[in-house]
């Protein structure tokens, strides 16, 4: 029921938002140094994050009255994603390309990433964590390092997704997928019942911003929307102890971060590049592959490394 109810809203709210947007000339600014075939996006609305962000406030102030654990995760999504609204802000008002310097952006995710944590850690949470490989009983206990892990942990995940947004509908449909494979997650127990909510209401959004992302977008939801969506994985992740099967589940993130660092190293120390162009989506563009054909492969691995994590915690399917 959450999942339908937030699919109708942020579907609502799209001839709402992307007309407004559009009226401010709030566009998207596309390099010119990538495939040629993304100039004709320039201008498309950005800061669509909006759109799905909403409906996932609203609904998460009205499940507070039966669980009020769900803010929280609420909470440290919107704050990731007012990081990103900045960052959007000053691209496409203040015209400056890159948005907020390196320096800045990387501090205001530090300090949403350690508000967080220090909460979950004093929590009944605790700070142990799931090792995937022995099912969902192994834990390890971490100790005092828990709390600069899980700041790790949640700087990578929104970089990693904030990396992910590169062409349309791939962002959203991949979080798509590793927001069912949390909520099938939380199904297994009874503790992790408003965690099942808050994943249910992610997923409709996701579902539903694809209508106005899906190739040809007509909206793209900038740092805000991926920062936001990156931080609610990672929070999520965290609360359940199972920070590691997201390196599983979310493995696209952790592809095209990855292609990005190697891609930097290979040159700095070599001179040479070892993709076509990073992240990695883009290189399989310049290799020829069609836009849609690069995020309907990379759905499909992220729906197989879905199916891969709830093996390696033993989830049963009869």
């Amino acid at each position: 029921m959450m999942f339908i109810i937030s699919f109708f809203l942020t579907l609502a709210m799209g001839p709402v938002f992307i007309p407004f947007l559009t009226k401010l000339k709030f566009g998207q600014t596309v390099r010119d140094d990538g495939p040629q075939s993304h100039l004709k996006k320039t201008g498309t609305p950005t800061m669509g994050g909006f759109i799905f962000l909403v409906p996932l406030l609203i609904m998460s102030i009205f499940y507070a009255r039966y669980d009020v654990r769900i803010l929280p995760i609420a909470l440290v999504t919107i704050g990731f994603g007012l990081v990103g609204f900045l960052d959007d802000f000053i691209k496409v008002v203040k015209k400056r390309k890159d948005g907020l310097y390196w320096n800045q952006k990387m501090l205001g995710l530090l300090i949403v990433a350690v508000i967080f944590s220090f909460y979950v850690s004093n929590t009944e949470i605790g700070s142990d964590i799931i090792i995937p490989l022995f099912g969902m009983e192994k834990t390890i206990d971490l100790a005092w390092f828990f709390v600069p892990f899980t700041i790790l942990v949640l700087i990578a995940s929104t970089n990693a997704v904030n990396i992910t947004d590169g062409l349309d509908g791939l962002c959203a449909g991949v979080t798509l997928v590793v927001t069912l494979f949390f909520t099938v997650v939380a199904m297994t127990r009874c503790e992790w019942e408003y965690i099942k909510i808050f994943c249910s209401i992610l997923s409709g959004g996701c579902l539903a911003f694809l209508a106005y992302n899906a190739h040809p977008a007509k909206v793209f939801m900038g740092d805000m929307g991926s920062l936001a969506l990156g931080g609610a994985i990672g929070a999520v992740s965290i609360v359940m102890k199972m920070p590691f099967i997201l390196f599983v589940a979310g493995g696209i993130y952790v592809i095209e971060a990855l292609s990005v660092m190697i891609q930097v190293a290979s040159f700095k120390l070599t001179r040479k590049r070892v993709f076509k162009m990073a992240p990695i989506h883009h290189h399989f563009e310049l290799s020829g592959w069609r836009e849609v054909k690069v995020v309907y492969v990379f759905w499909a691995v992220t729906f197989i490394l879905s199916i891969a994590g709830l093996l390696l915690l033993g989830i049963k399917f009869y």
